[in-house]
């Protein structure tokens, strides 16, 4: 490393001289992390890093303004891109196509890193075929009230039926409150069988341990279970992959795992200070995977004899909107997560005979795909509130418009 300014610094990694700017600005105020040491926190652990990121077209998902500011997500790689960085061009449903970026060593982190992607967002295919993915993805997503062993149970199901149907799991942490279950397979089915086969892993998951585990789509109907999100596998997702940092204070860790590890520890163990120790001592729990490649032949076959699953009724306007089973309210649209707690907060007191009788998972507050960033939807399922103490729908308490000044 050599100084070339005050608001810069340059790194030599992978043989290539990378840009640091501003390498003393702290990123994450309370344990002290700078972009310099973000940036070498990716070289220290480029080789899992790699093995999760490396070779596929990725999401930059941008923390330009900090941890406390929501993300802009750009698809596009910057045309000043290095020569380091590949590109791959992906086209999605709406008839729209982007370039996107592939990283292929440790250089191409320390340069994401740099313009403020702080987790690493990839999508499931490899850059050399864009139409076959490689990797199906198994993401369980508590509800609120879920505590973690009750993930912890969900995860062993979700293992057993992985290994009745010739697949092997590979656990890690979300980062957040969930977990992933990472399973490579072999590139030979499209987007739509692997989320087909996706769902009917949730769907076995949720027969198996009902009440634990669920494979409702709509969030209103899930209660306090684990969402077993299939839809991570469709065309256009992509989710944060092993040794992502993620925008929590504590600079948390997307970490690797060994199934033994599963039940012991928890999330907020693995940090970027404690998973450099940790990396640095056993390397990569995730070493394996991609010697443990499997068919979804079998989920496949499963999901012809479960049949289609249970679509929700729809409106008969010709609109085709879904309509709920849940009593439902709308109370606020937001730019961001705090203004759409402070509306919650706001519709509780304004209702609190209502607000007594809800339970956690009652209270939803959803991020939203805007056009380049996310915003927040906040409802209420009033199902626990005796009918004649349920509010009507009212005016929003805030109502952001995401599309505002958009074509």
């Amino acid at each position: 490393m050599s100084p070339s300014s005050r608001s810069e610094t340059f790194l030599e990694v992978a043989g290539e001289k990378v840009r640091i700017s501003h390498p003393d600005k702290v990123v994450f105020p309370e344990p002290g992390l700078t972009k310099l040491d973000l940036a070498r926190y990716y070289v220290a652990v480029a080789d899992g890093a790699l093995r999760g990121a490396g070779g596929r077209p990725m999401v930059l998902k941008r923390f330009v303004k900090g941890i406390a500011q929501e993300p802009f997500f750009q698809k596009r790689v910057p045309d000043d891109h290095p020569g380091y960085i590949e590109t791959a061009t992906l086209h999605y449903a709406r008839g729209t196509s982007a370039e996107e970026a592939v990283l292929r060593n440790a250089a191409g982190l320390v340069w994401v890193s740099n313009l403020g992607c702080l987790d690493l967002n990839p999508h499931a295919v490899r850059a050399d075929d864009l139409d076959h993915p490689d990797e199906l993805r198994v993401d369980l997503d508590p509800m609120p009230g879920v505590d973690w062993s009750q993930i912890v149970d969900v995860a062993f199901t979700a293992r057993e039926v992985l290994e009745d149907h010739g697949l092997v799991g590979w656990p890690k942490t979300s980062g957040s409150r969930g977990l992933h279950i990472l399973v490579r397979i072999a590139p030979n089915w499209g987007f739509a069988d692997v989320r087909l086969a996706a769902e009917t892993l949730a769907r076995e998951v949720e027969n198996r341990a009902p009440g634990l585990a669920t494979a409702r789509w709509w969030k209103e109907e899930r209660g306090e279970s684990v969402f077993v999100d299939f839809n991570q596998n469709a065309k256009d997702r992509t989710v944060a992959s092993a040794y992502s940092i993620r925008p929590l204070p504590d600079a948390r860790v997307s970490t690797p795992l060994d199934w033994d590890e599963v039940r012991s520890r928890r999330p907020e163990e693995f940090t970027v200070p404690t998973v450099l120790q940790r990396f640095a001592e056993r390397g990569d729990p995730h070493a394996g995977i991609d010697d443990a490649v499997g068919s979804l032949d079998a989920l496949l076959a499963l999901a012809e004899r479960l049949g289609p699953s249970e679509k929700p009724p729809r409106t008969a306007d010709g609109g085709g909107r879904r309509v709920s089973l849940m009593p439902l309210i709308e109370i606020a649209r937001t730019k961001t997560k705090p203004e759409a707690l402070a509306a919650l907060e706001r519709w509780r007191v304004q209702n609190p005979v209502a607000a007594g009788h809800l339970h956690p998972a009652d209270e939803l507050v959803d991020g939203m795909r805007g056009a380049s960033s996310l915003w927040y939807r906040v409802r209420v399922n009033l199902q626990h509130v005796p009918e004649g103490d349920r509010p009507a729908q009212g005016p929003l308490l805030a109502e952001y418009d995401p599309w505002r000044g958009r074509a």
